[in-house]
């Protein structure tokens, strides 16, 4: 993070705007006799709760979200606020960030770097390389919803919890003899966020409703039970704001009265209120902001009223705990675990707290789905929740460290549709960078440094101490191959690939041979934010640039193997690989950090980005390279266990790599203190980063499943803090779905879902003594062999589970790998699942230009879908696919496209939203819509043209 974008932070935390910065730690004192509440209880520990109201403290209140709307719940007795977000609301509008004076520059540049003037490069960097402009734009907030409920005077038995198995916001307390309870959370399939007031006592509930915020605004009262806030984003940067939105408000009430005026909702004696909140977003992409805001608004407001609250509520568990219940895991409980969770968090450096690791586990998983889903926009530095219109580091996309941190879950605790918005933003990436490889270093194909926005931003921003990094692109798009490891699915590398080669062909264009040492090696760079000299960062081919390098023409080499594409291109990356620097010991044996064994003047530094080869990649494994394995030991011990939340949560993940059991647990530990976790669980830097929370959540499925070496190493990392547990539903590379139970601290049984046929390799403790391998679909025992005394390897087949046991084990039913669990809160009204609707394809364009529809999830009333567009072997410039539904169904909702409806026939347009397709390229676009009973029929004369 700049010294220039700190400043900001300084600034905000001075003029009062940034209520997330925490300059100090917090406290919170344990109570006596205290236990848990039902509700937390009935969620199996998985929830966290308080006996005290958020008050101010937007870092008290709860967090929730659809991945397209997010809300801060701060549950105070006399005004509840809904702090909201929505996550394409970003600070000015589309830009362009190349500098076209970069390529006439480039060879000087390059020529001060190898002839160690690195100030003096730097210098010229500053005149001729930065973005237009030198920084990017910010995230900002769309303001409040204030509910003024009366005087806080007479309350008891106040509790507020945040359940992750319902990922539901309760409140609930007593006041004057009345029992008083909300509900909020987020819709995914209907696109609201939901506030439920509840009273035990006839005609209780009296509030006043208003919205506020501090973006350029105007409120009214369109209707007589619904207040509106229409508004624009901020100015920054010499960029004005361009993003319209419209945040609506609506009251359904039984009992007592409603009416709407003068921006102010008004409820009198009422029973029950459900409130919906509907917002819409201007932005259609990042180079179009003028989509109908008001109307999709309007839409999914209209469409939320006709629902009653059961049927909200029901769809909305059985669309968050498809995602949720994948993965169940216990670590054991203990009375620790009775307390509020500021207390456990206060008082957890002198506990013995298993549960909290998997509260913490469990909470990272939950912040990815409810700011993360296909359609939206990626997670960003703090997920979609944010109150400033300055925020720290403007919560956008850090690219060396947090963006890629923020994803390491997506695949390893089964959340693979999360990851889909990174995919479609590399995509974008690569159309804006491929405008900054060409002006800036005259190379095709495409590059981004260390930040992007929600624009796209790609050049260098905020310094050449900083900015000037050029494989943040690299390191995107090399999360493609790594996806496709986990998933096995072709036709999703088949539509990435061209951002990947494209990636890739930017280095064959712009490496240059090291005048000394002859290897190829970027020129100029930095190793992440840190200076090799007093105030200078600049290089040649620092190690992490070579790490990314090599995994990225891997994985564009592997890629087109895989498509039986670009034989040529294939070669051409293979080479260049091997003709990139290895890694180097230093005379500290330690992993050299540049091509140079320089000495860093900040030993200590957050980042530790030369071990990028120990974690996520695997290019220095115990097994594999034992003297690199060992230099990364002696790196992280230079470098100490201390540094900022994300950085800590890094090293969970280095440590759980080197197998490390004792010291990967310290660092969950060192994370989970008052000065690098919030009270509400948000990861502090400080200030809240919530890259730290994904990449706990990472670094503790490392520590019970590895899949990076070509096997499942299970309970690689297990401490001794956690002798008896079970986890389920993690998954493996090589697409293994796994479960384990163990005690004593060794495992006891070991499950392994396959998804494809193949070979799969086991490696475990049980395996050094007796043990049992079974089919479980028949019964049958494998042929196994044991290539070491603690690996076992067997053929597997696609569908089938395999289990393998100490002998006397008796099977665990909740280790079994299963498919989704139905909502653990039933509603009132059990929901009717519409059947699997099977894919449908349409005849050629001329073109050749081909459509796929399918649903990709259903409940009761209605369904999400996706539709790919496939160009054949002509490019196309645009498209517009027609369907008929045979059903009565109806679109509610389109994402990466604009639509329209007329009876049965429905037209979805997509000129502009990601450019022209390539020949072979292919583009996906996702929609939710309603449907009438159980009966989903595939479409009717579906069809695609294009231009």
């Amino acid at each position: 993070m700049t010294d220039m974008t700190r400043r900001n932070v300084l600034k905000a935390s001075a003029a009062g705007a940034g209520a997330a910065l925490v300059p100090t730690a917090w406290t919170a004192v344990a109570r006596a006799g205290s236990q848990a509440p039902p509700q937390a209880l009935a969620a199996g520990d998985l929830a966290l709760w308080y006996d005290e109201a958020a008050g101010t403290d937007w870092l008290r209140a709860l967090p929730i979200g659809n991945g397209r709307l997010g809300a801060m719940v701060f549950g105070n007795v006399d005004t509840e606020r809904l702090q909201l977000n929505e996550d394409t609301i970003w600070a000015g509008g589309p830009y362009d960030s190349a500098n076209s004076r970069g390529a006439a520059n480039l060879a000087e540049i390059r020529r001060r770097v190898f002839a160690d003037q690195w100030s003096q490069a730097q210098d010229l960097i500053n005149q001729t390389m930065m973005g237009t402009p030198g920084g990017q734009l910010a995230y900002q907030p769309v303001g409040n919803l204030r509910l003024a409920l009366g005087a806080a005077s007479g309350v008891s038995q106040y509790t507020r919890t945040l359940d992750l198995t319902t990922a539901t916001v309760t409140t609930t307390y007593l006041q004057n003899g009345v029992r008083y309870t909300r509900e909020v959370f987020a819709s995914a399939p209907d696109q609201v966020i939901v506030l439920r007031l509840t009273a035990d006592r006839a005609n209780s509930i009296t509030f006043n409703a208003t919205f506020d915020s501090p973006q350029r605004t105007t409120g009214s009262s369109p209707d007589a039970a619904t207040i509106a806030l229409d508004g624009i984003s901020g100015n920054m940067e010499g960029v004005t704001g361009s993003v319209r939105f419209l945040a609506l408000a609506h009251a359904v009430t039984t009992g007592g009265t409603v009416s709407s005026s003068g921006g102010t909702l008004r409820v009198s004696g009422a029973t029950s209120v459900t409130v919906l909140v509907s917002i819409g977003s201007s932005y259609v992409n990042y180079r179009t902001v003028n989509g109908d805001y008001q109307g999709a608004a309007r839409t999914r407001l209209n469409a939320a009223r006709t629902v009653g609250i059961d049927q909200l509520r029901s769809r909305h568990l059985a669309d968050y705990q498809a995602l949720f219940d994948r993965v169940r895991i216990n670590l054991g409980r203990t009375a620790a675990a009775d307390q509020p969770t500021d207390v456990r968090i206060a008082q957890h450096a002198s506990a013995n707290d298993p549960q909290f690791s998997a509260l913490l586990f469990q909470y990272g998983r939950y912040l990815l789905i409810s700011s993360s889903r296909p359609g939206t926009q990626p997670a960003n530095l703090q997920g979609i929740w944010n109150d400033s219109m300055t925020p720290p580091w403007d919560s956008k996309y850090t690219i060396n460290a947090n963006l890629p941190m923020n994803y390491w879950p997506a695949d390893t605790t089964n959340l693979s549709e999360c990851f889909r918005p990174v995919f479609d933003m590399v995509r974008d990436l690569s159309v804006t960078g491929a405008r900054v490889a060409q002006a800036q270093y005259g190379a095709g194909g495409w590059v981004t440094h260390h930040n992007t926005d929600g624009w796209r931003g790609a050049s260098v921003v905020d310094g050449p101490l900083w900015g000037m990094w050029q494989t943040g692109g690299a390191w995107l798009a090399s999360l493609i191959w790594e996806h496709y490891l986990f998933t096995g699915d072709v036709e999703f590398l088949r539509t990435n690939y061209p951002a990947l080669k494209g990636a890739a062909q930017f280095f064959l264009d712009t490496l240059v041979t090291h005048p000394t040492l002859g290897y190829l090696v970027t020129n100029p760079s930095n190793s992440p934010e840190l200076a090799h000299h007093t105030d200078v960062s600049v290089c040649a081919g620092p190690t992490m640039d070579n790490q990314i390098l090599r995994d990225l023409l891997d994985a564009a080499a592997r890629a087109s193997e895989v498509l039986g594409v670009d034989a040529t291109f294939r070669a051409q990356a293979r080479a260049t690989r091997d003709r990139l620097p290895p890694m180097r010991v230093g005379s500290r044996g330690n992993i050299q950090e540049w091509l140079a064994d320089w000495i860093e003047p900040e030993r200590t530094h957050r980042h530790v980005s030369h071990l990028y080869g120990l974690h996520p990649s695997n290019q220095i494994t115990r097994r594999g390279t034992p003297q690199l394995y060992e230099a990364a030991r002696r790196t992280l011990e230079l470098r100490g266990d201390d540094g900022t939340g994300w950085s800590l949560a890094w090293k969970i993940n280095f440590w759980a790599r080197l197998e490390d059991a004792a010291r990967a647990h310290k660092l969950v530990r060192d994370l989970v203190r008052t000065d690098r976790l919030a009270p509400n669980m948000f990861d502090l830097h400080p200030p809240f980063q919530i890259d730290g929370n994904f990449g706990a959540t990472s670094g503790i499925a490392e520590m019970l499943l590895q899949s990076h070496n070509g096997e499942l190493h299970l309970l690689p990392a297990l401490p001794t803090a956690w002798p008896t547990g079970q986890v389920s539903g993690l998954r493996g590379r090589g697409g293994y779905t796994v479960g384990v139970a163990w005690s004593s601290g060794q495992a006891d049984e070991i499950v392994v879902r396959a998804d494809r046929d193949g070979t799969l390799r086991l490696r475990a403790r049980l395996f050094t003594g007796a043990f049992t391998v079974t089919d479980v679909s028949d019964g049958s025992t494998p042929a196994t062999t044991r290539p070491e005394t603690d690996v076992v390897q067997l053929t597997v087949r696609s569908g089938r589970t395999y289990r393998a046991a100490r002998p006397g084990v008796t099977p665990t039913p909740t280790v079994t790998p299963t498919t989704p669990a139905p909502p653990t809160t039933p509603p009132t009204t059990p929901p009717t699942t519409p059947p699997t609707t099977p894919p449908t394809t349409s005849p050629p364009a001329p073109s050749g230009a081909r459509a796929t529809y399918r649903v990709t999830n259903s409940w009761s009333g209605g369904f999400q879908g996706e539709v790919t567009v496939t160009a054949g072997t002509t490019a196309i410039r645009g498209w517009t696919v027609t369907w008929t539904f045979a059903n009565g169904q109806v679109v509610n909702q389109v994402w990466s496209g604009v639509h329209s409806q007329s009876g049965a026939n429905v037209t979805v347009r997509n000129a502009d939203y990601n450019g022209a397709l390539p020949a072979g390229g292919a583009t996906t676009f996702g929609f939710i819509a309603t449907v009438n009973g159980s009966t989903n029929n595939p479409p009717t004369n579906l069809t695609c043209t294009t231009t």
